[in-house]
């Protein structure tokens, strides 16, 4: 029998070595030693589009940095960014199982102008949301950018995994918070 190892920054390293960037610095940490307001917006079992939006108080969009499309798997990098000020909140890398999507909620997600999250609450589409693991990230340069900070920084995010009522993963993400949330 074969194992297959599934890295701790999947999706997140794919991106990475399709675009030949190495991987920033990162450690698994344990969700009480990650400092608020950053324990509080990861470490839930709810889509992080309901809990940026209800944090901030205001509706978030999608900045795409990149993409794929290979047959019904989906894959992008963008930023989530506030509707009023453009400021951005959460860095994502997500792997999308499209077939397992009815069509009118595929070309919403091909759009690419809403966060998944909030295209699944708003068709109805039951699905849990379970984190596997909790992160310590060195910004390094392409965060940094992303997030336009100046030098590197501690991060944190999370690996998730959004399910469908079956139990099928609907999509893989890395989800990583800018410094300065509070």
């Amino acid at each position: 029998m074969t194992s297959v190892l599934i890295s701790v920054l999947s999706p997140l390293d794919d991106f990475h070595r399709r675009h030949g960037r190495p991987l920033p610095a990162f450690e698994v940490v344990a969700p009480e030693a990650m400092p608020e307001p950053d324990r509080s917006l990861l470490v839930h079992d709810r889509d992080m589009t309901r809990t940026l939006e209800r944090h901030h108080g205001d509706t978030i969009h999608l900045r795409v940095l990149s993409r794929f499309h290979e047959g019904d798997l989906y894959g992008r990098e963008s930023i989530l960014q506030l509707d009023g000020t453009g400021r951005p909140v959460e860095f994502g890398a997500i792997r999308i199982h499209l077939d397992l999507f009815p069509e009118g909620s595929r070309r919403l997600i091909l759009e690419e102008h809403r966060p998944l999250g909030g295209i699944l609450n708003d068709s109805g589409i039951r699905y849990t949301s379970r984190p596997t693991a909790f992160l310590r990230i060195q910004s390094g340069p392409f965060l940094e950018q992303q997030f336009g900070i100046q030098g590197q920084c501690v991060l944190y995010g999370r690996q998730n995994a959004l399910r469908d009522a079956e139990g099928r993963v609907l999509a893989e993400i890395i989800e990583i918070l800018p410094p300065g949330r509070g």
